[in-house]
């Protein structure tokens, strides 16, 4: 709704999207369905959408609504891994298979909210965006948990998120050569 503007996100640490043994790697309309409540109770606060933790502990990051989220730490973009709860996307791939093409280093990890939290305020992360169908990426300006928010970087659409927005769109619709093999003709 917002465009390609960075978003104000909510760490949702009361409610669960997923867990491992669910529905939360498959593309159901539940798994949407799940989410409304807390995305409803995010936007009253002003925030646009809620990045979910884990299901079991409450502590790792997951998805933000229905996205694949992405943290770039100067050239390494991390990413939380494919253990059961987080959809396969075919933009998330697409995304990690770019930021290497583009000399990035790219890790899927679990990643702390707690330690997230103080990385942000370290100035170690850069950027943080999401990835999915519908948007391809979002930017995120801001993060709250537990009260506290903090910017992510400048606060505004990093490099790395924009070359990479820039990059996939630009394969999508013709204007940048696709050297993976991605768009298929149809006549």
């Amino acid at each position: 709704a917002a465009g390609f503007n960075p978003v104000k996100i909510m760490v949702e640490d009361k409610y669960v999207r997923a867990t491992p043994g669910g529905t939360g790697e498959a593309k159901t309309g539940g798994n949407y369905a799940s989410s409304l409540k807390a995305g409803l109770e995010a936007k009253k606060k002003g925030y646009d959408q809620v990045l979910w933790l884990d299901g079991v502990h409450k502590r790792y990051i997951e998805e933000v609504g229905s996205m694949n989220m992405f943290f770039a730490y100067g050239d390494t973009i991390v990413t939380a891994p494919l253990e059961g709860s987080i959809l396969r996307g075919i933009t998330r791939d697409s995304v990690i298979t770019l930021a290497k093409s583009l000399g990035l280093k790219v890790e899927e990890r679990k990643i702390d909210v707690n330690e997230l939290m103080q990385d942000l305020k370290d100035g170690k992360v850069t950027e943080a965006f999401g990835s999915g169908t519908a948007a391809v990426v979002t930017p995120v300006g801001t993060l709250c948990y537990a009260g506290e928010t903090v910017q992510v970087g400048s606060g505004g659409v990093g490099k790395h998120t924009q070359k990479l927005y820039d990059t996939l769109t630009g394969i999508q619709t013709g204007k940048i050569e696709d050297k993976f093999g991605w768009i298929t003709k149809v006549k």
